[in-house]
């Protein structure tokens, strides 16, 4: 069963929109922002002092998407600046579950909020590298992702 995470700190990882990341409207393509949180995710892993590929290597064992829904709200241009976010709000004993938001950086405005643009829930599992077997997530990690 999962645990509830208590009020985690939310991570956050600046982004630009580049010409690759738009569609011919000139707005960000919608499976970008995919990209974006996977980005994300990684990022705030590496924070934590957690690197995918030294996990695979060491364990054999890596991190696997297997849920997303995503609701977008308001599109994203070229050179934008973004703020993209990852926050855990769910941990089990093999996957864990987050909250993730695309931002619109708004530095001439200080005081306002950053203008949503995108949000999503996403699931991430530990499995078996060749397998794909689900296999629980190591106490040494869950340590690390608990702080």
């Amino acid at each position: 069963m999962a645990d509830q995470v208590k009020a985690p700190p939310t991570f956050q990882w600046d982004l630009r929109v580049y010409w690759e990341d738009t569609d011919a409207g000139g707005i960000v393509f919608y499976a970008n922002y995919l990209k974006f949180f996977e980005r994300s995710r990684t990022e705030w892993l590496r924070s934590l002092g957690i690197q995918q590929q030294n996990l695979k290597d060491s364990s054999g064992c890596m991190f696997v998407v297997t849920d997303t829904t995503l609701r977008y709200h308001r599109p994203a241009r070229l050179d934008d600046e973004l703020v993209v976010t990852a926050r855990m709000v769910e941990m089990g004993r093999a996957s864990m579950t987050l909250k993730q938001q695309a931002l619109l950086k708004s530095e001439h405005l200080q005081d306002q909020p950053a203008t949503l643009l995108c949000e999503g829930t996403i699931r991430i599992a530990w499995v078996h590298g060749t397998s794909l077997q689900p296999r629980r997530i190591p106490v040494s990690i869950l340590d690390r992702l608990k702080n």
